[in-house]
């Protein structure tokens, strides 16, 4: 059976033997909750919470800890309790024994755990429930730069292939997915690797009749008969879904399989797009996704470049894999933070944006300029970002026909040296971050907290440094006059400091 992908997939989890196995936690599983396997489920987070019912607060995957204050005394309410946890989808309960409380398990309580294959494991009072907090976090962060170390080798070895052709290329993306891969057409296999079956299973060829009957880029995925997971989703930058890419192996796909294949899928799309120039293909996808590419031609282009904000408590930009086809070109960068860089030839339409906003992502477009000037154009996007933010939707460079056509370049950098020259100073000789405060600062309008929130420290931070500069610069900033010289220096330093 076919289905869309699970928004939580791409979380980075321990399984749970992490957890309990970590000797600093002591944490005793009670056996006879143990299912086969029930070790291995994934822990996304640990969770306190004393609600007799928190599940409406859970997402699934929690380690839940609990030191049994509002837990029920009738054997049937902790029966009913334990069952709703379960049915929530956490991984493993956590119930800390007090001395004066609760200082051994209490029976109803194993006994519910035990019926409903909710693991249960005891926390001993020596244990704070913050240090498991701990101990889980650092076991994420770890194993999410393992993820992203892991990508980035898988990334570089798939560009390096690219040049090699449609069938090197799923030759490789096999291999680093330990899975069989299919590149499907209209109606044929294209290429084929690591054991892919021949003809495609009725159950693949199901999903990829589901995918095309839809609309926009997605990924489905289903379970055959035989237990083998199979991942389908177009390739890019076509993301017309007239060519899929199809993956499968017995074990399930996790978020950094995903990734690897959303790669895979955008270089076996410009594969696709190049033919016979899949040399040139290669140098090219790997200049880029390794941030080296030099785009060549006397064309303007413009760079889009765009940031992921949280859409919800618990939301974050997801699907990279759509802004190629999105943005219509090849030439697009991801980078931590989550960031993305484009270079496009045409500026992306008020619509897509707004599209790209509803997929987790605050988007900018530069001014066009020639190709030897896109180093130049960086400082504009920096400052366009900072506006976005700000704002809180996308925006768009005035371009040639604004202000800038007004403006000799050579006198603008000139007053932005000197306007901002003693904030750089004071910047040199310690770690204020002036000319950084001011920015943000403007953007938000003079916002105290939204500044501190976008810079990440103490409101009383953020006025300290607008006092430093009010002085350094001899202005009182509460002079609209006085902030539209200064934003118009920092739009000008921008470019100053890039040539």
């Amino acid at each position: 059976m076919a289905q869309s992908r699970d928004p939580f997939d791409s979380d980075v989890n321990v399984p749970l033997r992490a957890v309990v196995g970590n000797p600093e936690l002591a944490l005793d599983p009670v056996v006879e909750t143990l299912r086969p396997g029930a070790l291995d489920a994934p822990v996304r987070w640990a969770h306190v919470s004393e609600l007799l019912d928190p599940v409406p607060y859970l997402l699934g995957a929690e380690l839940l800890l609990t030191a049994g204050v509002n837990l029920p005394v009738e054997p049937a309410e902790i029966d009913r309790y334990v069952r709703r946890l379960a049915g929530s989808g956490i991984s493993a309960l956590g119930f800390g024994l007090t001395p004066g409380a609760y200082e051994t398990l209490p029976p109803p309580l194993l006994t519910a755990c035990a019926r409903h294959g909710l693991p249960l494991l005891v926390v001993q009072p020596r244990t704070p429930f913050l240090a498991i907090s701990r101990a889980v976090s650092v076991a994420l962060a770890e194993a999410g730069q393992r993820e992203q170390r892991r990508i980035a080798v898988a990334r570089e070895a798939l560009t390096r292939a690219a040049g090699d052709g449609l069938g090197e290329l799923a030759s490789a993306l096999a291999g680093r997915l330990g899975a069989w891969v299919a590149l499907v057409g209209a109606g044929d296999v294209l290429a084929a690797d690591h054991g892919a079956p021949s003809p495609l299973p009725g159950e693949v060829r199901e999903l990829v009749a589901t995918l095309r009957a839809g609309r926009g880029i997605r990924s489905a995925t289903t379970e055959l008969a035989d237990g083998t997971h199979v991942v389908a989703q177009p390739v890019y930058p076509q993301a017309t879904a007239s060519h899929l890419v199809v993956v499968g192996r017995v074990a399930r796909f996790d978020g950094a399989d995903r990734s690897i294949l959303s790669v895979g899928a955008a270089l076996l799309g410009l594969a696709g797009r190049a033919g016979s120039d899949a040399a040139g293909l290669g140098a090219t996808a790997t200049g880029l996704l390794l941030g080296e590419t030099e785009v060549i031609g006397g064309d303007e282009r413009r760079l889009v470049a765009g940031i992921a904000y949280r859409k919800g408590p618990n939301e974050v930009a997801v699907r990279y894999d759509w802004l190629r086809a999105r943005l219509d070109t090849p030439l697009v960068r991801l980078r931590p933070g989550p960031r993305f860089d484009a270079i496009v030839r045409e500026a992306p339409e008020a619509g897509d944006l707004d599209r790209l906003r509803a997929d987790g992502w605050l988007a900018v477009v530069g001014s066009p300029v020639p190709p030897g000037r896109l180093p130049e154009a960086a400082g504009e996007i920096e400052l366009l970002l900072t506006r976005a933010a700000a704002l809180g939707r996308p925006v768009v460079a005035e371009g040639t026909s604004g202000l800038d056509a007004l403006i000799d370049p050579d006198a603008a950098a000139g007053f932005a040296v000197q306007v901002l020259a003693p904030l750089r100073e004071l910047d040199r000789q310690g770690d204020r971050e002036l000319v950084g405060t001011l920015r943000t600062w403007l953007a938000h309008h003079g916002g105290w907290d939204r500044t501190a929130a976008e810079l990440g420290v103490h409101r009383n931070s953020v006025r300290h440094r607008i006092g430093q500069i009010e002085r350094a610069l001899e202005v009182d900033l509460a002079d609209p006059e006085t902030r539209m010289r200064l934003w118009f220096a920092l739009r000008w330093s921008n470019q100053v400091t890039l040539r």
